[in-house]
Formats: structure tokens, sequence, C-alpha cells
């Protein structure tokens, strides 16, 4: 299965929510480890990581 961005679970982008789907994974866990790993790495890589992939990543197809 492709890596999109979701378009059920989104909050901001749905960069989060597309990588939970990917991962088969809760988008509540995604988004917690992405936080904690953001603020673990003083967040501004996390931030630049972010935007980065809401620019790559597709945005998921319309059923």
């Amino acid at each position: 299965m492709p890596l999109y961005r979701s378009r059920r679970s989104s909050i901001i982008a749905g960069v989060c929510g597309g990588i939970a789907e990917w991962l088969g994974w809760s988008p509540t866990w995604v988004r917690f480890l992405y936080i904690v790993i953001s603020l673990i790495s003083v967040a501004f890589p996390g931030i630049i990581a972010y935007v980065i992939l809401w620019i790559v990543m597709p945005k998921a197809p319309e059923i």
C-alpha cells in the first residue's frame, strides 16, 4: 500500500494520519510519538520534517 496523507484522520495536513494508516497503527499513537521525538530533537527538525512530508506526500485518492 502506498504512503498517502490521510483524508479521514487529518488534523493539520493528514501526515501523521497517513503514516498511521500505512503502518496499521492508531493515529493518536503516531501523533504522540511524533511530538515526543520532535521535542527530544529540540522541535525544529520535527517541524521541518512535517512540512517536507506535507509537500512530498500525495493526498489519498477519494473513494
